[in-house]
């Protein structure tokens, strides 16, 4: 059995996994993880990840979770480009220093909208106004953080050439794009960083990659979002009620 990859493309974390492999023509079999058909507490599901995270590669008998560790992985077992992840030790730590604060204060905060306006409301749950406000001032914050500390003079973040940094900021900031938060206005060095990150990446694998959660919005309008099964409404309970 070859690689295969377990992925929601509403998920960021996802999204990630999917471009740097599709982007790296790295070969995988995609397996549809939906985490509103229920498939994240499902039997099958938990045997591979206990965590009950979507993202997952399984490579024969080898399985992790977690998107950073995954392109870790797969940037060193297909050898893709030096930029990706650079073995130059010092650029490599910039990667790394990135990562660690995209995780305290990207991750978590930037799908916060998602469950405001879609996924809450499908289970007849209803967010605070102050925990939305909250969290759209924790967004500002980070944004300013990240064109101050990350983008700087440089062209990509830390580094002159897309590394994976780029990669992991660009699948969660379209997530509040797609929910309505215009996150560049008044930003045009972050502005121009998006511009060059998907030109990189390419139209159509950017287009492909984020169409789901580009048609979100639509889809609540349509009322074409499926209802979530019952059996998965205690994770999604749990997750609203860490919306800070």
């Amino acid at each position: 059995m070859g690689l295969e990859l377990y992925l929601d493309l509403l998920s960021q974390p996802c999204r990630g996994v999917y471009i740097f492999a599709k982007k790296n023509g790295i070969p995988f079999e995609l397996r549809a993880a939906e985490a509103l058909k229920g498939y994240l507490v499902s039997k099958e599901f938990t045997q591979l990840n206990i965590l009950q995270k979507i993202r997952i590669l399984k490579d024969g008998d080898f399985v992790l979770s977690e998107s950073t560790a995954i392109l870790i992985y797969l940037s060193s077992r297909y050898q893709t480009a030096d930029h990706w992840y650079p073995s130059e030790l010092r650029a490599r730590a910039r990667v790394h220093e990135y990562l660690g604060w995209h995780a305290d204060c990207i991750c978590g905060t930037f799908g916060v909208p998602l469950w405001t306006q879609v996924l809450a409301p499908l289970i007849g749950v209803c967010v605070t106004e102050e925990k939305v406000e909250r969290n759209k001032a924790a967004m500002a914050q980070a944004l300013q953080q990240l064109e101050d500390k990350f983008l700087g003079d440089w062209a990509f973040l830390n580094s002159q050439q897309v590394t994976l940094a780029d990669l992991m900021a660009l699948k969660e900031l379209m997530q509040p794009i797609a929910l309505g938060c215009d996150l560049f206005e008044g930003r045009p060095k972050l502005a121009a960083w998006r511009e060059q990150v998907e030109a990189f990446l390419g139209t159509d694998l950017c287009q492909e990659t984020h169409g789901p959660i580009l048609n979100i919005l639509k889809q609540v309008a349509n009322k074409t979002v499926p209802p979530p099964p019952p059996e998965i409404y205690p994770y999604m309970l749990f997750r609203i009620s860490r919306i800070p």
